[in-house]
């Protein structure tokens, strides 16, 4: 990934508006510079649009939608900021927040009343950290689906979506001014395409072994279920660009990857009154403190292995979503009709599994918190037929990444504005601060939305300065 000077023999061709990567934050912005006027055109490696937008649950966390009261569901902003705050326990920029959370719940509605996305809130369960079901998801809570709508979106549109260009080079000048981009094709051509504004939205550096090692290295080595395009090309032209990297230590995991199936399973399964054992059928955490920061403790387990366990009734929460029901049908989800059944199937010892149900059976009852600090007062206990997936933890996304301010713009380590670069999604830093137990339920995709549409807004300003 180099930064080059501006070639002397011009380009191809001119667009005002390049966005690189093809995932939730590149298609957002695209839209939304399209709808400011701006001619844009995005350019993803793949040969279709998937990015870790489709490896995900698709759940976008917004406050105050009009989803939300339709069930009753009292939410705002502030309330959606300060569940952030406290989650990343201070670290995360203030102004980003705000600005995140009071557009939260207008982006989900944009996305829903200008392209058909048809959104509902997730109401039949609460996310670790958040204090209202603000969780908004598309009917197959996947995100597979997503990234397709919003592809149809850019499509109907009559957006140019180039795929299999790799881009391998930025043109800037002296002032960090970027000119435009070179492309890569399969076939080994290339392309050099100008611009007047560009878009950084090819997500963070989770798929290069090198960066993670360096900036994570207790996931060094561990399950990577991001997008293995995901190499750092946003923090290494940032670097190279003199540009402010910040919390690159941070990043999404997630404890709960059906082994070896390599499915997600939702933490639903944990959030209504699941647990997880180790090899060993004893608990080891605790669980209920998030989804992300689990992600190590089940690697630090004997062979990075746990078994979640649940029953039949939170099972019928869990199948609302796609990968669950692609896990029951891969034959993941484990069921029997005791624990000792149960155990004999995982290969579990019987009599340490028993003591684990018998023990969160009291906790449910005495309103007592355990020895992890989890507090099961309230929460229904299991039944059978009880269920149990296998799983690893794994590293999703980072969060980590190139400093941006309220309009999305690019800051250098002064905390100047570059001319002309904005980023989003999972090539600016996020809001989850250094550390993976930073991250809060749908962080990822709020950020990608959210400061993607700001990042398309503010390069369409620019380039209506140009006219």
């Amino acid at each position: 990934m180099t930064i080059k000077p501006v070639p002397s023999e011009g380009f191809e061709t001119t667009i005002s508006v390049l966005v690189i990567g093809g995932g939730a934050a590149g298609l957002c912005a695209a839209l939304a510079a399209h709808e400011a006027g701006a001619e844009v055109a995005i350019f993803e490696r793949d040969p279709l649009p998937r990015g870790s937008t489709a490896l995900s649950a698709g759940l976008i966390p917004a406050a105050e939608t009009r989803f939300q009261k339709l069930h009753g569901i009292v939410d705002t902003p502030e309330l959606f900021a300060g569940d952030i705050r406290k989650k990343a326990h201070g670290e995360a920029d203030d102004a980003i927040v705000d600005l995140v959370t009071a557009q939260s719940g207008p982006t989900v509605e944009w996305l829903a009343d200008r392209y058909g996305l048809p959104f509902s809130v997730v109401h039949d369960f609460d996310y670790p950290g958040h204090a209202a079901r603000r969780m908004h998801g598309l009917p197959s809570r996947s995100g597979a689906e997503l990234i397709d709508r919003l592809r149809q979106a850019v499509e109907e549109a009559g957006l140019p979506l180039i795929v299999q260009a790799t881009v391998t080079g930025l043109f800037s000048d002296a002032e960090r001014r970027i000119h435009g981009l070179e492309i890569t094709r399969p076939d080994g051509t290339r392309d050099a395409i100008g611009c007047d504004t560009l878009i950084l939205a090819c997500n963070g550096y989770g798929g290069n072994p090198v960066l993670v090692g360096q900036h994570i290295p207790e996931m060094q080595g561990a399950l990577y279920f991001g997008h293995p395009g995901n190499r750092g090309d946003a923090a290494l032209w940032g670097e190279a660009l003199g540009t402010k990297l910040l919390h690159m230590s941070g990043y999404q995991g997630h404890g709960s990857v059906a082994h070896p199936h390599g499915i997600l399973i939702t933490w639903a399964t944990i959030m209504e009154g699941g647990f997880q054992v180790n090899t060993n059928g004893r608990r080891f955490s605790n669980e209920s403190l998030g989804y992300s920061e689990q992600a190590a403790a089940v690697i630090a387990e004997p062979e990075s292995i746990a078994f979640t366990i649940f029953d039949e009734r939170i099972a019928i929460i869990a199948r609302q979503f796609e990968d669950f029901r692609r896990a029951k049908a891969s034959g993941a989800v484990i069921e029997a009709d005791s624990i000792e059944a149960l155990a004999v199937r995982l290969k579990l010892p019987a009599d340490a599994l028993g003591e684990t149900f018998a023990t969160v059976a009291r906790l449910k009852q005495s309103d007592g918190a355990d020895a992890f600090g989890r507090n099961f007062a309230g929460v229904a206990p299991l039944s059978p037929p009880f269920k149990a997936v296998r799983v690893t933890g794994a590293l999703f996304h980072t969060q980590g990444g190139l400093a941006v301010d309220r309009y999305a713009h690019v800051l250098d380590r002064d905390a100047h504005p570059l001319p002309n670069l904005f980023a989003a999604g999972g090539a600016a830093a996020g809001v989850s601060g250094s550390r993976a137990g930073g991250y809060l339920s749908g962080n990822g995709l709020l950020t990608a939305t959210v400061l993607g549409r700001i990042a398309g807004i503010s390069a369409a300003k620019i380039c209506s300065r140009l006219r």
